[in-house]
């Protein structure tokens, strides 16, 4: 990348270095050579290349980047960035990738965007680490998307099984010329959810299009500790009843988010005030009250969000809190899935969360005896790339462990991106075969992530939602046609509920059936 020096580049508010492979302790992730942006005295100071005329409107490009940081921090984030200046002389800054950086090793920084209209002016650049620490570039590169392909049709067939439908009865001429069929599949037992809140449940068009494309839910806020204990002996179940009760009115399951945060920011400050002993003795309670109220009626709990990003129960309470939580929740609700539950495991992007150190936790966390049963992946991302996500997922498949996307959203401030996008991560999670469910956080918006909505706050569905509902309608069978001589009808249908309607010349009949999982075909006697 910096084969020929330090031409194009240069410094944004700050002095930039080239360095030689054979002067330093650090290599190149590639080549002889690498950059640094030195003395910077601001979050935005780095290194930055003018691109103004090499950009194309309407024209979708992927960054992807080497780089490290030279600072003992852990880590600092490293954010790709573009300035563009408009004909009119408007500004914009448009974040194009960001990746958790540190000393040790090298970090790929991948993005991808779409400008619209074509720039005036445009300028690269890298930025945000504090400032006195040095970014040290190794590659920085800039080219048109190619649309990943996402994985092959033909491995969603492991959500599908072969059904015949054996008919029997009629006239002789309805067997001679065959009974006409029509198979309408009326639920889909792949879990497609979505979190919701309280105040959603007072929007009719929010709750009509939750019911009709959902069918599990997790609450946003409304389980987790803050809310249901703001102020030591202060309950509010409220919340969470209601929303329980919705569900329970229209059929959807629920999963429990979150009994614990270990995040500090998450933590109320009367329980940041507790000694050791009132702590545990608080945390024992929590549990017991939650669990003790709510036994049976959710069919997952995450026992402990973000592991591996926070450590605030663990640094008071010792390294067995972690364990101990599990097992008390089992011993409450035995019914209940258990889930560990962390961001970033997917995309590659934070050195913390990496699948290799996940997989660390969950068998550290097994060998003290935790009943772990399920490991949930966020999937709150940028950018998605599929084989980056498919290796991820293969690899935490190794524990034989059921995986859950669960609070899946794909930012992007093109709806047009964020669509493609979404289809990547929704085939990909879709077609794995050690995924077994998908949970979106939120989908309308200002009720989701920003830019990471499906719905407008005005109803009107954008092409990220349309885009969902398409590939919903791709993965459900509906199929029509006539019996063979000997009264069979065969086709091959996603798992869920069914109704068949079968009709002769002399009689007419419906019936409801259901395909699960399983490798032999189904067979469905009808009798009309």
């Amino acid at each position: 990348m910096f084969e020929d020096g330090l031409n194009h580049w240069t410094g944004r508010g700050c002095n930039i270095v080239l360095h030689d492979v054979a002067k330093g302790e650090v290599l190149p992730s590639g080549g002889q050579h690498f950059a640094s942006a030195t003395n910077r005295t601001q979050f935005w100071n780095g290194i930055q290349q003018d691109i103004t005329g090499r950009l194309k409107s309407k024209t979708a490009y992927e960054v992807s980047a080497f780089v490290r940081i030279s600072s003992n921090l852990a880590s600092a984030q490293v954010l790709a960035t573009i300035w563009i200046q408009t004909k009119d002389l408007r500004e914009q800054y448009i974040s194009i990738g960001k990746v958790q950086a540190s000393s040790k090793e090298w970090v790929q920084l991948q993005g991808k965007f779409l400008l619209n209209p074509e720039p005036a002016k445009a300028v690269a650049y890298l930025e945000g680490p504090p400032a006195g620490i040095d970014i040290i570039v190794s590659s920085f590169l800039m080219y048109p998307a190619t649309k990943p392909s996402p994985s092959p049709a033909p491995r969603v067939e492991l959500r599908m099984r072969d059904v015949i439908l054996n008919i029997s009865g009629g006239s002789a001429l309805d067997r001679f010329c065959g009974f006409c069929v029509k198979v309408k599949q009326t639920y889909t037992s792949f879990p497609l959810g979505s979190c919701i809140n309280r105040s959603g449940l007072d929007n009719d068009d929010y709750v009509a299009f939750f019911v009709k494309n959902f069918n599990w839910a997790v609450f946003e806020n409304e389980l987790k500790w803050y809310w249901t204990e703001p102020q030591k002996g202060n309950y509010n179940y409220r919340d969470s009843d209601d929303l329980l009760e919705f569900c329970k009115c229209h059929g959807i399951q629920t999963r429990g988010h979150c009994i614990f945060w270990e995040d500090s920011n998450a933590v109320q400050q009367w329980v940041k005030e507790l000694n050791q002993n009132d702590l545990r003795a608080a945390v024992e309670k929590h549990i017991n009250d939650l669990l003790s109220r709510y036994r049976g009626k959710f069919q997952h709990y995450d026992v402990n969000n973000e592991m591996l990003h926070g450590s605030f129960y663990q640094d008071r309470l010792g390294k067995d809190i972690w364990s101990y939580m599990f097992k008390m929740a089992h011993q409450l609700d035995p019914s209940a899935i258990l889930f560990v539950n962390d961001y970033h495991v997917e995309d590659g992007k934070d050195a913390k969360s990496s699948p290799e150190k996940y997989i660390n936790q969950i068998v550290d966390l097994q060998e003290r005896g935790a009943p772990v049963g399920g490991i949930g992946v966020q999937g709150h991302i940028t950018y998605p790339v599929g084989s980056v996500v498919h290796t991820a997922l293969d690899a935490l498949s190794i524990l034989g462990l059921p995986i859950w996307f669960t609070e899946m959203d794909v930012y992007s401030t093109n709806e047009f991106v964020r669509a493609d996008d979404l289809e990547i991560m929704l085939r990909e999670a879709f077609a794995h075969p050690a995924v077994e469910g998908i949970m979106f956080w939120g989908f309308w918006e200002f009720m989701s992530r920003e830019q990471g909505h499906l719905v407008d706050w005005d109803g009107a569905i954008n092409e990220a939602g349309k885009r969902f509902i398409s590939l919903k309608k791709e993965w459900t069978t509906n199929v029509k046609g006539h019996t063979d001589r000997e009264g069979q009808f065969k086709f091959r249908g996603f798992h869920g509920t069914y109704e068949v309607e079968v009709s002769g010349h002399s009689r007419k009949t419906r019936q409801t059936f259901t395909v699960d999982k399983g490798d032999s075909p189904i067979v469905v006697e009808i009798c009309l």
